[in-house]
């Protein structure tokens, strides 16, 4: 039974048509830069309904590093369940942007990964969130320090006690050799 066939080659040709289709459209084209101004108010859907706008991105969170952490948005419109704000993450989010070299003109569309339900699970965006969340971050950060200074010091230990024992083998190497060149002449 032969396989290539102009109606396998077709249907081949399809179907990798179709899985390049499908993944290009399941992960936004990064654009390199973003603008924080721009990226608030900025309309959020979800990928299980990305016609039905949701809500709206009230703010962006930051870590120490100045890296995006989480997007707080507000869900006025999410479920009937009242004004509420909650906490989506980064992985669970993308970014388009519409009219990317107008800063004038830019829009951001937020599509997150979530099912409205799923978004309710996530943390509401409260004062009481907000001062946990900085408190765990800044013993996170701490712990984060005191372990790569440990590790550094434990590293620096390290080889300073490998570079004696090359020292202490060398000079004992050399005194072999000493000693040997000295019986030699005698």
């Amino acid at each position: 039974m032969t396989l290539d066939t102009p109606h396998t080659r077709a249907l081949t040709a399809a179907l990798i048509a179709g899985g390049m289709a499908v993944s290009v459209s399941a992960q936004a084209e990064t654009q390199g830069l973003y603008s924080a101004d721009e990226l608030l108010d900025a309309d959020v859907y979800t990928q299980a309904n990305p016609d039905v706008e949701i809500g709206e991105v009230e703010d962006v969170l930051l870590d120490n590093d100045m890296r995006l952490r989480a997007l707080a948005i507000d869900t006025g419109n999410l479920l009937d369940m009242g004004q509420k704000q909650y906490v989506i993450e980064t992985s669970h989010f993308t970014v388009e942007t519409h009219n990317g070299n107008s800063l004038d003109d830019m829009e951001y569309r937020v599509q997150v990964d979530l099912s409205e339900q799923a978004i309710t699970q996530q943390p509401e965006y409260t004062d009481t969130w907000w001062s946990e969340a900085r408190q765990n971050m800044q013993q996170a950060w701490s712990e984060t320090k005191q372990g790569a200074a440990s590790a550094w010091d434990t590293t620096q230990e390290g080889a300073s006690e490998a570079l004696d024992r090359i020292g202490n083998a060398l000079k004992a190497a050399g005194e072999k050799t000493q000693q040997a060149a000295e019986d030699a002449t005698q």
